[in-house]
């Protein structure tokens, strides 16, 4: 009799699970996750609910520091593009693999010791090795001895530049200007300041892409082409 019954329990216990038995539905790693959930949401107030936020926002916290990060117009150095109040998504990779700001990128940096303590957004104009000359018989801005046609960015009615300069951009900064110039306090105004009006590339913060708001504003910021025919700065460094 007895060993009849063991015979029974061995055959029980090895026969095949059906799909959907209960007693298959969940391994022990698929408990184990399933009980540090439950674990985590218990503790929390609003259980599943908060432990759900809290994930989100600490994916949007790691999105906002290493990836994109939204940044509202502060003045109207910018416009007619950017307008005060316009929030504009700057991707904060773009230059962190080996690629760096081109002429004619809009970028946001940190201006401490250099602008202000604060962060701001300008166009680069001047790469490292470039020379930009403020202006030429036709009054526009010279980059490597080649003028640049900045009338499909620029703020209506605005010159180039009120303020004449020539400047040679050190290796590893940028030089920097606002479309409404005359309303932008950039690179020609801090020309005697410590760094000479350059911003290092260490400062850049990422290239705005996006503008996300309003949404009647939305749209993607392109390169201009004024700046397709600029030479490199070794070729054109010899240029009056």
């Amino acid at each position: 009799m007895d060993t009849e019954a063991q015979s029974t329990e061995r055959d029980r216990s090895s026969r095949p699970s059906a799909p959907g038995d209960p007693s298959d539905a969940a391994g022990p790693e698929g408990r184990s996750r399933f009980a540090l959930h439950h674990r985590i949401s218990a503790v929390l107030p609003g259980g599943l609910i908060s432990l759900t936020l809290l994930l989100g926002l600490v994916l949007l916290l790691l999105l906002n520091t290493f990836v994109v990060q939204p940044f509202q117009i502060p003045s109207g150095s910018m416009e007619q593009g950017l307008r005060i109040g316009d929030r504009v998504l700057v991707d904060k990779l773009a230059y962190r693999f080996g690629a760096e700001p081109r002429r004619g990128d809009v970028v946001v940096f940190d201006g401490t010791g250099y602008f202000g303590d604060a962060d701001y957004i300008k166009r680069v104009v001047g790469v490292g090795g470039d020379r930009v000359v403020c202006c030429d018989e036709d009054g526009r801005i010279k980059v490597n001895g080649r003028a640049v046609d900045e009338s499909t960015f620029l703020f209506p009615g605005d010159s180039p530049s009120s303020v004449p300069f020539d400047v040679v951009v050190p290796a590893g900064t940028l030089f920097l200007l606002g479309d409404h110039r005359g309303d932008s306090s950039d690179s020609r105004d801090h020309l005697g300041s410590p760094g000479g009006g350059m911003i290092p590339l260490g400062a850049v913060v990422g290239r705005a892409d996006w503008i996300i708001w309003p949404r009647t504003h939305w749209t993607r910021l392109h390169r201009p082409a004024a700046y397709a025919r600029v030479p490199g700065a070794a070729v054109g460094g010899a240029h009056g």
